[in-house]
């Protein structure tokens, strides 16, 4: 597994990561697994960000994230429904929240929300 080279766009990154899992009141399980990561590493991440040594998927875990986030707030603007669509039932989703495809483990289960909130904010 690559590990990626701290920086300071990584410690951006991850700080970015906490504020929208505060945001979306997720728990500690809940960020370890949109992270691909250990519960206890994400605590130690969270404490001293500037030592965390993320992967190449974390950081890829982590852009889908912050893509996610920041395309509900296109939509929505900065009003509490952009933070509260991940766990509104949607029938795009099967009546289920988006959090939990979010939280189905894999990479590529975080680009499908992504991109399904992509195409929703382009219209299509």
């Amino acid at each position: 597994m690559a590990v990626i080279t701290k920086d300071k766009s990584t410690v951006t990154v991850l700080k970015a990561f906490f504020r929208i899992a505060d945001a979306w009141q997720l728990n500690r399980e809940q960020r370890a697994v949109l992270l691909g990561s250990s519960t206890r590493s994400v605590d130690r991440w969270k404490t001293a960000p500037a030592t965390a040594q993320p992967t190449r998927d974390q950081v890829e875990r982590m852009s889908y994230v912050l893509g996610i986030y920041g395309g509900l707030h296109s939509i929505f603007g900065e009003v509490s429904l952009a933070d509260e669509w991940i766990r509104r039932p949607n029938l795009d989703f099967g009546d289920r929240p988006p959090i939990d495809r979010m939280l189905a483990g894999n990479v590529g289960d975080l680009a499908f929300v992504r991109t399904y909130v992509d195409r929703w904010g382009a219209g299509a």
